[in-house]
């Protein structure tokens, strides 16, 4: 998807298209890719290309449901604090495959554009310690999240097997 690809005459159309942009960006860097080369870490840091798509898919859901609509869900993130959260995200194991991430992170997105399509750009975020917060910053939040991993996917993807280019 190229810039052209969509409508950037509103606001709300150029963060979604860009969003869109990086979602699909970090997806065709999992593509092809063996669920064991997935699980790599091939570089000095810690990330695979299997953690970075399951760290963007427990955000994707969320920063969307979670913060910006209020949900909750027993037994998850904010309610299950785990003590060393942030790193939890990342990791993977023999049962972390790309189809499994790949199918999840789809089906967020999926309901993220629900909420986003349905809501003001004002819209305050539900969550209480983000109230101060609205849909547009979350948007540009995770514009820039999703770029930063697909970036980080991109380099990982180049040290496997030598592809380049988000």
């Amino acid at each position: 998807m190229t810039t052209d690809q969509f409508s950037t005459s509103t606001e709300r159309e150029a963060l979604c298209g860009f969003l869109d942009k990086q979602r699909a960006a970090l997806l065709r860097k999992v593509e092809g890719v063996s669920d064991a080369d997935a699980r790599r870490t091939p570089t000095a840091s810690s990330l695979s290309l299997l953690g970075l798509l399951k760290h963007s898919a427990l955000w994707e859901r969320r920063w969307f449901q979670i913060i910006v609509a209020g949900r909750t869900f027993p037994g998850e993130w904010p309610e299950a604090e785990v003590q060393d959260w942030a790193d939890d995200d990342f990791r993977v194991d023999e049962q972390d495959t790309v189809e499994r991430w790949t199918a999840y992170f789809e089906e967020q997105a999926a309901v993220s554009r629900d909420i986003t399509a349905g809501l003001d750009l004002e819209a305050p975020c539900r969550r209480p310690k983000l109230a101060h917060r609205n849909l547009r910053w979350v948007l540009l939040h995770m514009i820039e999240e999703t770029a930063r991993h697909a970036g980080h996917a991109d380099i990982v993807r180049e040290s496997l097997d030598g592809s380049r280019g988000v």
